[in-house]
């Protein structure tokens, strides 16, 4: 017996792509065919009004050494479902003899489409949290063997820290995580609590879960008198015994407060997506610890398409032929795909950045790749600056 779990080199040797570009590839060498291709990458129809660009390291991984030319968005833009012209927004491209990379497509769109897709997610989430804590806590809802792309994904998306030990370390962070209901069970409350406290390392936040045997509300105030440095009591409550969840929150938060405790804070976990977090923060939560949501977020459903053939446009129907160029606006961030050079931002009058950028020319890396927290917070910025919520 053997882990369901393909080798880093049974993806470099291709081995865990589709059947059919192997079989073009041996046509096209048997009969000593060269096409110069340049082919792109983009989603026609995206789950979201917006997606973070996630999964151009890996891509950068398996290319490297080919004779191929790569360019991409910069890991981490936020494009839009389609462009002001209606367009769909290339997000990378690869120029080269098609042989060098045939066997590829399949595990290259794999990289993008789940770390787009989890990425995405962890952007709505923290959208959605404010200035509050966001931790993912998606690992244990998926194959072992990708936590460090889940972990990663999701902080890069925005998520403040991962759990998983191995997701930490691949990104050179600490992991992140309160207590589980199992030291509750086998210790009791109160012994829990007192335990944690006692053991674990200085640094680690203080935080009580409090919702194992009890009321909500009067365990939080019990932690509260019981841990002198008690950072937020956790609810973990169970869907069949929430009722009013928000009202819940409200309750502890005002038991708390009124007995002095209001830096105390309340981290919430279970089930979360953007549109529980938004209402549990209004209703006073400081915290989340998200999972499912995340690891299971809908992938980008990307594809890969040829648009030119030895410097001629040719695509197939459905597709927009001919080697594009991306812009983004300066000022209001709008995007735009055309087939000429653009300066100025047709909406505003700004200037224009172009967004393809080289990272393989070659196959020999162009400049130094960014730093994951240089990826979040460029995420962190683009939301603030041109996907603020009204």
């Amino acid at each position: 017996m053997k882990f369901h779990m393909a080798s880093e080199e049974d993806i470099k040797n291709g081995r865990t792509t589709d059947i059919y570009f192997v079989r073009t590839k041996e046509i096209l060498e048997r009969n000593k065919i060269e096409k110069k291709v340049y082919a792109e990458f983009t989603v026609a129809n995206p789950p979201y009004d917006w997606v973070v660009f996630a999964g151009l390291d890996e891509v950068i991984e398996l290319l490297k050494g080919k004779n191929v030319n790569l360019y991409a968005l910069p890991e981490g833009t936020i494009f839009p479902r389609r462009d002001e012209n209606g367009i769909p927004i290339p997000v990378m491209a690869i120029e080269g003899d098609y042989k060098e990379f045939a066997i590829y497509e399949t595990p290259m769109l794999g990289f993008i489409c789940q770390a787009s897709g989890i990425a995405t997610k962890a952007a709505r989430i923290k959208q959605a949290a404010g200035n509050y804590a966001v931790l993912s806590f998606g690992v244990r809802r998926m194959h072992p063997s990708i936590a460090p792309l889940i972990d990663r994904a999701s902080y890069i998306g925005g998520c403040d820290g991962v759990s998983s030990i191995i997701g930490a370390e691949h990104i050179g962070k600490k992991p992140s995580g309160t207590m589980p209901h199992a030291l509750i069970l086998t210790l009791g409350e109160e012994e829990a609590w007192k335990k944690f406290d006692e053991f674990v390392e200085e640094g680690v936040p203080r935080i009580a879960l409090i919702d194992t045997f009890g009321d909500e509300k009067f365990e939080s105030i019990k932690a509260a008198q019981i841990l002198k440095d008690l950072a937020a009591v956790r609810l973990d409550t169970p869907s069949s015994r929430r009722g009013n969840f928000e009202d819940i929150i409200r309750e502890v938060r005002w038991e708390l407060d009124i007995r002095g405790y209001k830096n105390v804070g309340i981290f919430v976990s279970g089930g979360l997506d953007e549109d529980s977090v938004r209402r549990l923060r209004e209703a006073g939560a400081t915290g989340f610890g998200v999972g499912t949501s995340l690891s299971n977020a809908k992938t980008i459903d990307y594809a890969m398409d040829i648009v030119e053939i030895e410097g001629r446009p040719m695509a197939k129907k459905g597709k927009f032929s001919g080697a594009k160029k991306v812009y983004r606006c300066k000022s209001c961030g709008k995007f735009f795909v055309s087939y000429k050079d653009m300066d100025t931002c047709p909406v505003c009058g700004e200037e224009l950045e172009s967004m393809l950028k080289p990272y393989l020319i070659n196959g020999e890396p162009v400049g130094e790749y960014p730093s994951v927290d240089e990826i979040r917070n460029y995420v962190l910025w683009q939301l603030k600056e041109f996907y603020r919520e009204e």
